[in-house]
């Protein structure tokens, strides 16, 4: 055995790396400060006082990646809107309960650290926060070679938010008669990526091909919408009762997850437009529309409950903030073992 003392670098770690990261992060981190933040980026943990404004506040938690949609940007070599994707992943799904959130935590794994691709990506999720109005405040960079190609990263995110006790939304008021309001999507989001990656591959597809005035690759990296600001400003105009994000698991599996056991949300799939990405899919993957509902958001990332006198006005106050929304479907009776959910 050599007498030889190793260094953590000759292990393939590059602490000069890692130290340039951080020097990057913090001015992007800095333009998601809140007031509540006490202290900055760099200490062992991150503090953050609970606003005043919140009379019983619940504090509502939210843990997501992005998913294999990451292997599409190792592809295209294009790393700064996965870090929205990250973000909205995480608050969209705090929003369901009417939660403002209040900061993110991410945590970035690799086997060799690029400091480019590494700043890009968290440029990403600067973004997220600022379009959420959560604090970045902050996060873990882990280089561990001989655990990920040197090539490939993956991600994962933490959200906290905010809610008053009296003010939590769970769908328990959700009644017959009541409008479905559908907020469009901006594509595929960050879900069902591993079906998107197989009809790519057995449609003999290039993701730089021509589509839609882009290149189709750009159309499936399109990042996740963020809903927050739109929603929480409609909640406090509107009565809703119910909000679901359309994540994995589509229009028929995610809506359920907010409705009454007796409940079911009757859909409409002319109310609103198919966008050119999922007519892509379903052409080229020869896929069935109840598959297409159950595994893609089909247009249609967020939905919300309202009672069917507000619905002009919900979608009044969401048009208002730039968010295209229909009126989508309904609540009905749910039939004995029947869906809680059905697209005609």
């Amino acid at each position: 055995m050599s007498g030889k003392h190793l260094t953590y670098r000759e292990a393939g770690v590059d602490i000069d790396a890692g130290e340039a990261l951080v020097e990057r992060i913090k001015p992007m981190a800095q333009r998601t400060m809140r007031p509540e933040v006490l202290g900055g980026i760099g200490g062992f943990g991150a503090l953050f006082e609970i606003s005043k404004k919140y009379k019983n506040p619940v504090i509502v938690s939210g843990t997501d990646g992005v998913g294999t949609k990451l292997k599409l940007a190792f592809r295209m070599k294009k790393h700064d809107t996965v870090g929205i994707d990250l973000v909205a992943m995480s608050v969209n799904d705090i929003l369901v309960s009417g939660a403002e959130p209040a900061f993110f935590l991410d945590y970035f794994a690799c086997g060799k650290l690029d400091v480019g691709v590494a700043a890009d990506v968290v440029k990403g999720i600067a973004e997220g926060c600022y379009q959420a109005g959560c604090s970045l405040i902050g996060g873990e960079t882990a280089e561990m070679p001989g655990m990920y190609d040197p090539n490939e990263y993956d991600l994962a995110g933490f959200a906290v938010g905010l809610v008053d006790k009296a003010k939590i939304i769970d769908g328990s008021k959700v009644a017959v008669g009541d409008a479905v309001i559908g907020l469009a999507s901006s594509g595929c989001h960050s879900n069902g990526y591993t079906l998107v990656r197989t009809v790519v591959a057995k449609s003999s597809s290039d993701l730089f091909e021509e589509f839609e005035g882009g290149t189709l690759g750009d159309a499936l990296l399109e990042p996740t919408r963020i809903y927050v600001k739109p929603v929480l400003a409609t909640i406090a105009k509107v009565e809703v009762k119910a909000i679901a994000h359309i994540t994995g698991g589509g229009l028929t599996d995610n809506i359920p997850r907010v409705l009454p056991e007796t409940m079911c949300a009757r859909l409409e799939a002319a109310r609103w437009p198919t966008l050119p990405v999922f007519k892509w899919l379903k052409k080229m993957g020869n896929i069935e529309d109840a598959e297409m509902h159950r595994t893609f958001n089909c247009g249609i990332g967020m939905v919300l409950v309202v009672p069917a006198a507000e619905a002009k006005a919900a979608i009044d106050a969401l048009g208002s903030h730039g968010v295209e929304t229909f009126e989508i479907g309904a609540i009905v009776p749910r039939q004995p073992d029947a869906p809680q959910t059905v697209v005609i």
